[in-house]
């Protein structure tokens, strides 16, 4: 039952009309795009300022791409709404970018001046999770309404706070909502990596991502994740039927994960109750 049908159940038939006019209003007020885009990036602990910075950067330089801009300008309407959360534990996020719309170059420089203006804040804890559960929330308070809604979440480890990460993807991915994933397989960082796993590109792949065509983009080292933002976004606003996302697939063939075992959501909340030190570098 859809909530205006609970809704209705208890109302009148005149105040049911009522609501169901309103919310008939609020679904036209909203500005039509083509695509939602929550960008939700790590700053745990375990980042470094510098690679704090480097994330922040690549982001601008992705957003004013000339092959991004030509992937939004290619869409039925031209243009999407973006925002860009900083996330760490499971109450830790703050929004730097609010949904914005993006349909010119002008747009997507202004986007860039925001990432610019104040140097960003680490948290403690990894709460992929939480970041994904404040990501679905934002859309409803969008003021738009776009053709697909992507949370485009990144991080460098795995869930260690707050709800099980598989259960709150589902529950995203319930409401219509595709997740990608760019999982920063980098190392060293803040803390000497005390919380990293081996195969955190198949955790993402297992217990992150979902929804129809969803994917993620490893990223090895620090110097391939302007490569990779740029190509994430041109897939994710250009979609599969378009020039660019074949010509992104042939210039970068996609990634076959080893077949091996199947992965264990819970490893990052079993490797912190294991811990042998108290102090926490995510």
């Amino acid at each position: 039952m859809s909530a205006f049908s609970r809704a209705g159940h208890f109302l009148s038939g005149s105040a049911a009309l009522v609501l169901g006019l309103w919310l008939t209003s609020q679904i036209h007020a909203a500005e039509p795009v083509d695509v939602e885009l929550v960008l939700a990036v790590d700053v745990s602990l375990s980042m470094s300022p510098g690679e704090l910075e480097i994330q922040r950067h690549g982001y601008a330089a992705a957003l004013t791409h000339d092959n991004v801009l030509q992937a939004i300008a290619e869409g039925a309407y031209g243009k999407v709404a973006v925002t860009y959360v900083e996330w760490a534990g499971a109450t830790t996020q703050l929004v730097v970018v609010p949904w914005t719309v993006i349909a010119s170059r002008a747009d997507a420089e202004r986007v860039a001046a925001q990432l610019s203006a104040h140097p960003p804040a680490s948290a403690r804890r990894t709460s992929i999770s939480g970041a994904l559960e404040f990501g679905s929330d934002l859309f409803a308070e969008s003021g738009f309404l776009g053709t697909k809604r992507v949370i485009d979440i990144s991080g460098d480890g795995p869930n260690n706070q707050g709800a099980p990460v598989d259960i709150a993807r589902d529950a995203v991915v319930k409401q219509g909502i595709i997740i990608n994933g760019l999982p920063l397989m980098t190392r060293g960082g803040g803390f000497g990596g005390a919380y990293d796993v081996n195969n955190l590109d198949r955790y993402y792949s297992d217990c992150v991502i979902g929804g129809p065509g969803a994917f993620m983009i490893p990223v090895n080292d620090w110097t391939q994740f302007p490569e990779a933002i740029r190509r994430k976004l041109v897939l994710e606003l250009a979609g599969p039927a378009s020039p660019q996302w074949a010509s992104e697939e042939a210039a970068h063939p996609p990634v076959v994960l080893a077949q091996d075992r199947p992965t264990d959501c819970q490893v990052g909340e079993k490797m912190w109750r294991d811990r042998s030190w108290m102090f926490d570098a995510r």
